[in-house]
């Protein structure tokens, strides 16, 4: 069982995440259309097609009925523009509820503070609904994301996946 989390707009000082919609997959195509934003994640941007076709599955939810894909685009409300994703995946309930996050900001947009904004905001709004166990996995040599998750409250761990460091948080 999973905690149920229905996921909604969260809102930071200069940031409204909103819930994944398959129509954000054409401004998003350019958003994340620089192929620098995947030396550490991997991949190749995808064409608005592509992204349309994977925001459908992202949107339709997880197969798995233990998890739960809360997936957002951030929003700079000042520019009206979209410059990124946040991402949660959930397992668990009660104490063992566990989200492991992830983010990516456009690179227009980076050496803002957005990631960190959207982050802990996505991070905050997990913890008031009873997550708690966050986690993330970054690249030892991606030293924004480190930055990232180290401003969430995550620390890092000895464990490895995939060749990247595992950080976690937990709710005292």
């Amino acid at each position: 069982m999973v905690l149920l989390i229905e996921p909604e707009a969260v809102r930071t000082p200069r940031l409204t995440l909103l819930p994944l919609e398959v129509g954000h997959a054409e401004e998003m195509a350019v958003v994340l259309g620089d192929p620098e934003l995947h030396v550490f994640i991997g991949g190749e941007p995808l064409g608005v097609d592509r992204l349309r076709a994977r925001y459908e599955r992202l949107v339709a939810g997880s197969p798995d009925p233990g998890v739960l894909w809360g997936n957002w685009v951030v929003r700079l409300d000042a520019e009206r523009c979209l410059t990124g994703t946040v991402q949660a995946t959930v397992t668990g309930e009660g104490d063992t509820a566990t989200a492991e996050l992830a983010w990516v900001v456009g690179t227009a947009w980076q050496g803002h503070g957005i990631a960190t904004e959207a982050a802990r905001g996505l991070a905050a709004w997990l913890a008031a609904r009873g997550v708690r166990h966050l986690l993330a996995h970054v690249h030892p040599d991606h030293r924004a994301s480190a930055a990232i998750a180290a401003a969430v409250g995550l620390t890092p761990t000895e464990h490895r996946q995939d060749g990247e460091i595992r950080w976690e948080w937990t709710a005292r």
